[in-house]
Order: structure tokens, then C-alpha cells, then sequence
């Protein structure tokens, strides 16, 4: 069997992100959803750590910050009108950083993520937060379609088991690994944590 490798690698496409510096952070759906009741993540205050920590590094720095916020609607685990649909305490948005609310996985789908960006000229993006498999994969899927250059920071992001086709489940450690080689085989620069985004 050969050695796998990645279409990023037979493309010669970058394989390290560039500084925060120079990108602009996307947080997607940092939401109290993930952290309790049903929708409860696998290592979800562990990456909301990171995904804080990259916080503060990015107001330091100065560089456009973006909160995402998914909205299903009143009495879902994401009703952004009740405590379980606000984002996550460790994240708040704080001054002028835009939260902008969106009904698909795909966060520039029918939202103006991608005007907004554009309008600053950003060019780099470091996406973080939850699902995985969902948001954060269809989210750095149509950044790159939208010719995007992204960075997904592994440790901050998190998922959970998911029913199986041939057997009873699939563990959220098995779900998170392969959603993100999956990501990183074209869509994305996918780094172990936020240590390895430099300033």
C-alpha cells in the first residue's frame, strides 16, 4: 500500500498558515448548544479553550474577527432567542465584532460573510468551533470555492458520534479525525492546535 497523501501536497499548495496576523478568525457556532442537553459535544470545553485563546491573540493583534451563529428557530437546541442558542460565555462577542446569523452549515450560504470579508480585502481565514463534520467542514469547503485561503485549527473544534452504516456507531474520535483529513486532503491548511498559528 502507498503512502497516503494529500491533493493539497500533489497541487504544491501552501502547507503552513500563514500568521493571525495576516488572516481574519472565524468562530463559528461557539454556542451554549454544544455544551449541555442533547447536542452536548465530545471535548467541547477543551476547544472552547482554544478557540478563547485565539480570541484574545486575534484582539490583540487587531484583525477582523467574525462570530457565527446558527439559528433553527424557537424551542430548537439553537434558538438564539433562549440561553441554550447564545454563544458560549468564553467567546462573547465584545465592541464592534459582528455576529452574523445563519441557517445553514455553510456560513456564507444566504448570510454577507463573504462581502464583509471582501470589503476589508481579507484574503486568509482561521476557522474554528462545531461541528466538525458539519458547520466547520461546509464552512472551509466554501471558503475554498470562494478562493479562500483557511487554516481549521484541529483542537478547536469538537463533534459527536454518529449512527453507522455497517455497524451500530461511529465514535466521535473517529468522526473528528476523519472529517478533518478530509478537510485538509484540499480545503484547508488543518493544524493540531492554536499553537501552531503564528502570531
Amino acid at each position: 500500500m502507498s503512502t497516503p497523501f494529500t491533493l493539497r501536497t500533489l497541487s504544491e499548495m501552501p502547507a503552513t498558515p500563514p500568521p493571525l496576523s495576516e488572516s481574519a478568525l472565524i468562530l463559528v457556532d461557539c454556542q451554549n448548544t454544544y455544551r449541555e442537553g442533547t447536542m452536548a459535544l465530545e471535548g467541547v470545553e477543551a476547544a472552547l479553550e482554544q478557540c478563547r485563546g485565539l480570541l484574545e491573540r486575534a484582539r490583540k493583534l487587531g484583525v477582523p474577527i467574525f462570530h457565527i451563529q446558527h439559528d433553527s428557530g424557537v424551542g430548537s437546541p439553537y434558538d438564539i432567542t433562549a440561553p441554550i442558542g447564545q454563544i458560549a460565555a468564553p467567546v462573547q462577542p465584545q465592541g464592534n465584532e459582528p455576529v452574523i446569523v445563519k441557517t445553514y452549515p455553510n456560513s456564507f450560504l444566504h448570510t454577507d460573510l463573504d462581502q464583509r470579508l471582501k470589503a476589508i480585502d481579507a484574503k486568509n481565514l482561521v476557522i474554528v468551533g462545531f461541528m466538525t463534520h458539519m458547520c466547520i467542514s461546509s464552512t472551509a469547503r466554501a471558503a475554498f470555492d470562494l478562493g479562500y485561503a483557511s487554516a481549521v485549527v484541529g483542537a478547536a473544534t469538537a463533534t459527536r458520534a454518529l449512527p453507522g452504516i455497517a455497524a451500530d456507531f461511529v465514535p466521535a474520535s473517529q468522526v473528528q479525525a476523519s472529517n478533518l483529513a478530509a478537510i485538509a486532503d484540499l480545503f484547508a491548511i488543518v493544524v493540531s492546535d492554536a499553537a501552531a498559528i503564528p502570531d
